[in-house]
């Protein structure tokens, strides 16, 4: 459905270090930064991206706001977390853990990354 998402950083170094390595827990690449000093991760599903907002002022994170990021496995769900904590991110919401859902369990972890984007992960068992 999403060819692409694109959130804002007030500081892409400081972003690329927290996303490096919570998407590293999900087996992708570190991110590459364009001339145009934004950060690109390219999977074969679609591309997360991180840029200064380009009107010239300061990122801030949505509210109602959520990007989610596939886990394949509870083990990999929570490496994600732990990387996040220790590269600058924020707990928010509950703590990891399974969420019951019309769609059924489902695990979820939140975080606010150190722009203070609202992110989180999701696995979902079969």
């Amino acid at each position: 459905m999403f060819s692409h998402i694109m959130i804002g950083a007030n500081d892409i170094e400081t972003s690329k270090k927290f996303y490096d390595a919570t998407l590293a827990t999900l087996g992708h690449a570190p991110g590459n930064i364009d001339p145009k000093g934004r950060c690109f991760y390219i999977t074969d599903t679609g591309i997360f991206a991180l840029t200064k907002p380009i009107n010239g002022e300061s990122a801030s994170h949505g509210n109602g706001t959520t990007v989610g990021f596939a886990a394949k496995s509870e083990e990999q769900a929570l490496a994600w977390h732990a990387a996040g904590l220790a590269n600058g991110g924020v707990t928010c919401e509950e703590l990891p853990g399974y969420r019951e859902s019309p769609m059924g369990p489902l695990f979820l972890g939140y975080l606010r990354d150190p722009a203070d984007n609202k992110i989180c992960v999701l696995y979902r068992p079969k």
